[in-house]
This record gives C-alpha cells, structure tokens and sequence, in this order.
C-alpha cells in the first residue's frame, strides 16, 4: 500500500481496491494503530482515529484535495502515485 505522505504520527495511503469495497475517492490513515478512511471531503467513510488528529488529517486534506484527486486518477489507471507534503 502506497503511502502518499506522514505526519504527526498519522500514515496516510491511497491505494487501488478491485473489490470495490468503496467507490468514491477516499484515502486510508493509520495512527498508533487505529485505522480510518475519510473521502476527499473529510467525512469518515470508516474507522476512527482519535479526533484530535482526525481534525489535523481533516486539515491537511483541504489542503491538498486538487493533488489527492489527481493521485485518485492515477491509481484509478493502474499508475503509480506520488507523494504529499506533510501538514507543517
């Protein structure tokens, strides 16, 4: 599984599923061991992560959702995606 970027403890990947278990854009984050799925408008689709750091990944979503949907096209091809910065 890909990961697109890390930040304050959160991974975050994006990968392509063939069982199409969801269908909308959407990334997977891992923190200390809990897991999450949240689409490109910050609404968890699954999981959960402790909110302060859902609030930080709901931040650096909206700040990267052009570069996250253009990753979403490329998995969506079978191509590679490429890396995010970090929330700073």
């Amino acid at each position: 599984m890909p990961v697109i970027s890390t930040f304050y403890g959160i991974i975050v990947r994006m990968y392509r599923e063939t069982d199409e278990k969801h269908n909308l854009p959407h990334i997977h984050a891992e923190y200390s061991g809990d897991e999450i799925v949240v689409d490109f408008d910050g609404n968890v689709i699954e999981g959960s992560i402790p909110r302060n750091k859902l609030k930080i990944l709901e931040a650096w979503i909206e700040i990267h959702k052009e570069d996250l949907e253009v990753n979403w096209k490329l998995i969506s091809n079978g191509e590679k995606v490429f890396r995010i910065d970090p929330i700073k």
